[in-house]
């Protein structure tokens, strides 16, 4: 399934040729030792993926759950483990090359939830449920048994391995984490994010993602006294999303939009002087994406219009006016057939035997170094998680061994390990 996959998303000449030298890895004795530490560290890695979910960690307010993933990197044998200045944790593992190639693995550490949620972790079986402990406590949980395989096993890579929690993956935090690590500030060969996704995926690409708020805002007064003399905000916006509801994105490339929230007015007697709307454009093609988006701005703007109008408003002072601020800003973006970390990654699971399930696009972390032409991939952390984002999220425990298998193969493949010489060329 794997080489069939292969043949059509990419050359087999090139999935041959990594396919051949990542066998070389896979048969190092410390490599398979520290693949054997993942299945039998099971359970401790389970539980380290509980305790770390107990810690509320909205996006804005990860600092406690972040300190927890530092003091575990150090305790699990990094000595350069810092936070950044916007609440990243980076560890770094060095490689015995001064010059090799520089490999990120990371997991966001932010949840959707809020501060008040309760986070505890209820258990039946290998069904463990609680907000957030899949999405994505499970991604931490597999850097972290990465980690414990590499220092366990003694396993030498030739580049460094920085091993990194970022912030603000989710919602309006606008993958600010990980943007923050890609700024170009640092020098970085390769970045592999790890999220709630079963061994099976290998994101490719990076869906794009632009929301706003959208204000339309007047005068206001009173429902009986001022009928007819001035415009309503409301009544604007709900003509605005009447028109943006019969947009028709194209299905290829996939495009969609959403309005997540609306508020506004101040009563139920008052013509509401103010209404705002939070829009959520994706799509896998920037240029559908910015299409739809013009599409979206010209309906605010008729919505606008078409208040002010029905009611002969002309006045400026009393007028409708629309205002439009960026809340987030994701990149689309692929990376092309012969990108060696989703080379590597699609071999390693050959390798491990872990069937290749969806090969696609999505928002995550990656977005960031895809949009820098960093080579970059998205793998799962391993095990199931199912309804993320809501308050009945819940991960059932099955093969998570797998997670950390794959991400630790094809991190010491890229970055090269115990005399084999790195998949991942350096970016000059």
């Amino acid at each position: 399934a794997v080489s069939t996959v292969n043949s059509k998303l990419c050359s087999i000449h090139s999935f041959l040729t990594f396919l051949d030298r990542a066998d070389c890895f896979v048969q190092l004795e410390k490599v398979q030792k520290a693949l054997q530490i993942a299945k039998r560290d099971v359970q401790r890695a389970m539980d380290e993926q509980v305790e770390l979910c107990e810690i509320p960690a909205p996006t804005f307010m990860e600092e406690k759950r972040a300190q927890s993933v530092l003091e575990r990197m150090k305790a699990y044998g990094l000595t350069d483990v810092k936070m950044d200045e916007i609440g990243n944790v980076i560890g770094v593992r060095k490689g015995t090359v001064e010059g090799g190639p520089i490999l990120v693995l990371g997991a966001h550490m932010d949840s959707v939830f809020s501060i008040d949620t309760d986070v505890t972790v209820k258990k039946d079986g290998i069904r463990y449920s609680a907000p957030g402990i899949g999405d994505n406590c499970s991604g931490l949980r597999a850097i972290l048994q990465v980690l414990r395989g590499l220092e366990e096993a003694n396993i030498q890579t030739k580049g460094d391995i920085w091993f990194v929690g970022t912030v603000g993956e989710e919602g309006n935090g606008d993958i600010r984490g990980a943007k923050f690590i890609c700024n170009g500030d640092r020098h970085i060969d390769g970045y592999i994010a790890i999220d709630s996704f079963t061994a099976g995926v290998v994101v490719m690409g990076g869906v794009g993602c632009h929301r706003w708020r959208v204000g339309i805002s007047g005068p206001g007064g009173h429902s009986f006294m001022d009928f007819g003399k001035i415009p309503s905000a409301i009544h604007a916006m709900c003509h605005a999303g009447h028109l943006i509801d019969q947009l028709t994105p194209p299905s290829e490339p996939y495009t969609t939009f959403n309005i997540g929230t609306i508020k506004g007015g101040t009563s139920v007697n008052t013509i509401a002087p103010y209404c705002e709307v939070d829009v959520d454009i994706r799509s896998i093609s920037n240029d559908e994406l910015i299409k739809l988006e013009a599409q979206i701005f010209q309906a605010f703007e008729e919505g606008v219009a078409e208040e002010n109008k029905r009611w002969g408003i002309t006045d400026s002072e009393r007028m409708l006016k629309l205002t439009k601020t960026q809340i987030g800003d994701r990149p689309a973006g692929a990376r092309p057939d012969d990108c060696p970390v989703i080379q590597t990654a699609l071999c390693a699971q050959k390798l491990l035997g872990i069937e290749l399930t969806q090969f696609c696009p999505s928002a995550t972390d990656a977005n960031a170094p895809i949009s820098r032409n960093i080579p970059s991939a998205c793998l799962g952390s391993g095990g199931l998680s199912e309804k993320f984002h809501s308050l009945d999220e819940y991960f059932v425990a099955q093969d998570i061994h797998q997670g950390p298998q794959l991400v630790l193969l094809a991190a010491c493949a890229l970055v090269g390990a115990e005399g084999q010489e790195p998949l991942l060329p350096i970016i000059k």
